[in-house]
């Protein structure tokens, strides 16, 4: 990858992560009403009490939780690092791991990278059973359910992972679908049966796909 484009690609994620995720205001009654929230906000919120976990209606009795470890590999060093190197401060919270410029590199030589993954990456469950995903990673990440695996909610990444189109359900993500590291997001209990997708709209290559059986 030439420096130039490097330079437009780091640009770009910085742009988004400056405006990544939305938070309700306080005013909206509607849904309509949204301001900026950045990656560390949303890991500022997340230290609080609860972290992370969002207010899902409860498991079907006798049911219990599935859970998903996000994980990857950012390099706290060069991630945090100012761009065009990195992508700013607060990026990553892990010790060691890949650097910001070999990230972009495996990125757009594969279309994903291992370490950034959700475990497992397919399982089976029955309808009413709820998925806790836990972060254990350095990064901010989502686990939101789509129909259909896409896009995320930035671009550049979106392009070298080979994602050009946005799943719908990651622009209308809220402030407590982002998860930073550390914390745990407990989804909605799964509605039917059939095949459930869930994604991390941050680095949409994160993918679990589920078999939903009925009870």
């Amino acid at each position: 990858m030439s420096k130039r484009l490097l330079s437009v690609v780091v640009a770009s994620i910085v742009a988004l992560a400056l405006t990544v995720g939305c938070e309700r205001s306080p005013s909206s009654t509607d849904g309509g009403g949204r301001t900026p929230l950045s990656p560390s906000a949303v890991a500022a919120n997340a230290a609080a009490p609860n972290p992370g976990v969002s207010s899902a209606a409860a498991a079907t009795p006798g049911l219990p939780d599935r859970t998903v470890t996000m994980m990857d590999a950012c390099d706290p060093e060069t991630f945090n690092a100012p761009p065009p190197a990195g992508v700013g401060p607060g990026t990553c919270s892990r010790s060691g791991g890949v650097t910001f410029a070999n990230f972009l590199a495996q990125l757009g030589e594969h279309g994903s990278i291992g370490a950034w993954h959700f475990a497992p990456p397919n399982t089976s469950a029955k309808v009413g059973q709820v998925f806790v995903a836990v972060n254990q990673g350095g990064e901010v990440h989502t686990f939101t359910e789509v129909a259909k695996f896409g896009g995320g909610i930035v671009p550049p990444l979106n392009a070298l992972s080979g994602n050009p189109i946005v799943a719908p359900e990651c622009n209308a993500l809220e402030q407590d679908d982002f998860v930073a590291p550390g914390a745990t997001y407990r989804d909605e209990p799964l509605a039917a049966a059939g095949t459930a997708r869930f994604q991390c709209c941050i680095h949409p290559w994160m993918r679990l796909e589920v078999k939903v059986q009925e009870k």
